[in-house]
């Protein structure tokens, strides 16, 4: 009978293409960082890939150790290096030889750990149907997860060091993304120090932080109490209206924009943040109330009625037991009016003039200009994703602990 079948084939082939993925995408990390012309090494590293898959795989599941995968990436690393002639990543190792080694390192341990977790349990003789199904499901998987990580997180990278670069470096070799530190704290963070003191950018972040602030408590004031009445109450028209709220997203904003530009300037409110402060929970408050009506619905009415039978007045009984068991939703609700309030641009663009009332949004684009340097632009926007990457980063335990209050309320 044949040791090997289909699964250790798979294997292989799962190897070759995971040495081919990593090759190409440490080679260009190392490009990024170091600036050095770095080619990725396809064919090579494809070839070491399955060397190195056939070295795991063949091993039993259980003798796998530690030891095992570091011997896993030192063959990948040796098949790699004498395939491509010498030069793992398309140049000679005498050039940048501390980089090369440290990138070359890496690349073998991520490979070595993308084969092991790939074919995790299987090995020769592990032939069934299902395990040749789990095991393209795992390879699919761990590359969607890779797509998704550069997808998100490159755009990023490139934006913060292309701010913490100076124009002389971005225009002599725009893929170097690398930081001399030597130049000092000052020189480094140059951008961010000129747009506070030249650019009025915190003004800009104030005035950003205090209408999308806003904008969330209006919000949550009006859409709270009208998703609980389209949720729980019963009247006239309740389910047109419940279908109907999201009406509002069929017509495009740039056509309320003319319209309500000629309003605000014969109210006096064109050039003010009490306008963007009236328009957005206007533009918010129906994905609000359509986000939360669902999640009422969810929570059992018994819950309500037992307070009800209990003495509690309709009000208390939103605030005592609705609210407290909606918090998850009220927090995603939250922190999306907010994304939405702090990104939106159109209406700032065309109601503000002031530059002292200037949101983020409509700040940043004036940074797209041939007369301010590229790196402020990379810097502004750096400035404007940061306080929304962090505020989800703290509401993020509020939605875990809020998912699990729930259930344990007697």
């Amino acid at each position: 009978m044949n040791r090997f079948g289909n699964v250790f084939y798979l294997c292989l082939l799962f190897g070759a293409l995971w040495g081919a993925i990593w090759t190409v995408l440490v080679t260009l990390l190392a490009l990024f960082v170091s600036g050095e012309l770095f080619q990725p090494q396809v064919t090579a590293g494809a070839l070491a890939g399955l060397v190195a898959a056939a070295v795991l795989t063949g091993v039993a599941p259980v003798k796998r150790t530690l030891g095992i995968r570091i011997l896993t990436g030192f063959v990948f690393l040796l098949v790699l290096t004498v395939a491509s002639g010498g030069a793992p990543m398309g140049l000679e190792l005498s050039s940048y030889p501390v980089g090369q080694l440290v990138f070359t390192v890496l690349m073998a341990w991520i490979m070595s750990q993308s084969i092991h977790l790939t074919a995790l349990g299987f090995g020769p003789n592990s032939e069934r149907r299902y395990n040749v199904e789990v095991l393209c499901l795992r390879f699919i998987k761990g590359f969607g997860l890779v797509a998704f990580t550069i997808a998100v997180a490159l755009p990023f990278f490139i934006m913060v060091m292309m701010s913490l670069k100076n124009q002389q470096l971005l225009l002599s070799n725009p893929l170097d993304f690398s930081l001399n530190f030597a130049q000092g704290t000052e020189a480094l963070f140059r951008s961010y120090i000129e747009l506070f003191t030249q650019y009025h950018f915190g003004s800009y972040l104030m005035n950003s932080a205090i209408v999308s602030v806003v904008t969330v408590l209006v919000t949550l004031f009006f859409a709270v109490p009208g998703a609980y009445a389209v949720a729980r109450l019963k009247f006239p028209g309740q389910h047109f209206l419940s279908r109907s709220i999201l009406l509002i997203y069929m017509v495009p904003m740039i056509v309320l924009v003319i319209p309500l530009y000629a309003i605000f300037s014969q109210l006096g409110m064109r050039n003010t943040l009490w306008g963007l402060m009236l328009v957005y929970p206007a533009t918010t408050i129906p994905v609000a109330l359509y986000m939360l009506q669902g999640y009422f619905r969810g929570i059992p009415s018994e819950l309500e009625e037992a307070g009800l039978m209990d003495g509690l007045t309709r009000l208390n009984v939103i605030r005592k037991i609705t609210l407290p068991l909606a918090l998850p939703a009220l927090a995603s609700v939250a922190l999306y009016v907010f994304m939405i309030a702090w990104n939106e641009f159109l209406f700032a663009f065309m109601f503000l003039d002031n530059v002292d009332l200037y949101t983020l949004s409509r700040g940043i684009a004036e940074l797209n200009s041939s007369e301010v340097p590229r790196q402020h632009l990379m810097a502004g926007a750096v400035i404007a994703t940061v306080p929304v990457l962090a505020m989800f980063l703290w509401f993020e335990r509020y939605l875990v602990a809020g998912l699990t209050a729930g259930s344990v309320k007697g």
